[in-house]
């Protein structure tokens, strides 16, 4: 079966080199390396498969309308009606882009490892402020390549972050090679904080994870359990109502679901196959035990690509989780 990625990748290839360029300016870095990994990996491709794809792309064109066009005060009132001004404006810093941040914008093309040795030796609290502003996972790649120490100090700041002065900002972007344009006074709404902390944790694995809650704990017991009780494991699928597990199981491969329930209770598991057809959930459970030993590594990869739908779901409001309390069950 071909998915969005693929389709995308077919249908950019049959553009053209200039059409192509002009689509792939207006997405994210993310989605360009996928799109552009898919467009390697194409082979042999028949007619009926690249017709299809058209197709596929006319029946979905022919559906849009103007709707969302020059939309965005009508959705920050929205957004500030149905979540208070906080929370909106939270959630606007983060699918907005930002002019203050331009420098920043652009460590998001890089390679983890690249961006590590680029701010590897600035003040922790300039790291943390960089890393907000990063996907979670990027910036827990990024985390994993510094000291211990700088590792450390670092989450603790990301945790308490909630604001920093303009003028901090210009001197972040001079680090990076990029001067911000304008200026005001007051401070500047970040994603910092515990939320942060805990998305990034999500992305560090085990043993790295564990090691830096022990370092909060010792320093503030009441923020280490502030953070555990943001943080969203595998297991809190669990909290996941059943037709949000089935929208989350459309977008999951079976083979990387059989390596990520490898390393589930039975619990979380059940409540998977429950939630597929009587076939698919035999095939499964035949396929499990079929399976021989995993490591720990990769079990824990799968899963966390998992965890990354389950938060775009979260994200587009079609996935809640239940069981932590009231309007902060969102992922």
């Amino acid at each position: 079966m071909v998915d969005g990625v693929e389709k995308s990748a077919i249908f950019l290839m049959t553009l053209g080199e200039n059409e192509a360029a002009q689509v792939l300016k207006y997405l994210e870095p993310k989605e360009v390396q996928k799109i552009s990994a898919a467009m390697m990996s194409l082979k042999n491709l028949s007619r009926e498969e690249i017709a299809q794809v058209f197709r596929d792309f006319i029946i979905s064109a022919s559906g849009k309308t103007t709707i969302g066009m020059d939309s965005s005060d009508y959705i920050r009132n929205m957004l500030t009606k149905a979540l208070g001004d906080d929370k909106a404006k939270g959630l606007l810093d983060r699918i907005m882009h930002n002019s203050d941040t331009s420098g920043i914008e652009s460590l998001k093309w890089m390679d983890p490892g690249a961006v590590a040795e680029m701010i590897g030796n600035e003040h922790p609290q300039i790291i943390a402020t960089i890393l907000v502003h990063l996907e979670p996972d990027q910036a827990a790649d990024i985390l994993k390549m510094l000291t211990e120490r700088t590792r450390n100090d670092v989450l603790l700041r990301i945790s308490t972050l909630d604001g920093v002065q303009p003028v901090a900002l210009r001197e972040l972007n001079d680090v990076l090679g990029k001067l911000m344009a304008g200026g005001g006074t007051g401070k500047k709404s970040l994603q910092g904080g515990v939320a942060t902390a805990a998305e990034i944790l999500n992305f560090m694995g085990g043993t790295l994870e564990a090691e830096m809650m022990e370092n909060v704990r010792s320093y503030d017991p009441e923020l280490a359990q502030k953070i555990e009780d943001k943080m969203f494991v595998f297991e809190n699928l669990l909290e996941i109502d059943d037709r949000g597990i089935q929208l989350v199981l459309r977008e999951v491969q079976s083979e990387s679901l059989i390596i990520a329930l490898k390393g589930a209770g039975e619990e979380l598991r059940e409540k998977i196959f429950k939630n597929m057809s009587k076939r698919a959930s035999e095939m499964m459970r035949e396929d499990l035990e079929a399976k021989g030993p995993v490591k720990l590594s990769e079990v824990e990869a799968n899963q966390k690509e998992i965890l990354k739908i389950v938060r775009r779901l979260a994200d587009e409001g079609q996935v809640a989780l239940g069981g932590k309390g009231e309007e902060d069950t969102y992922v």
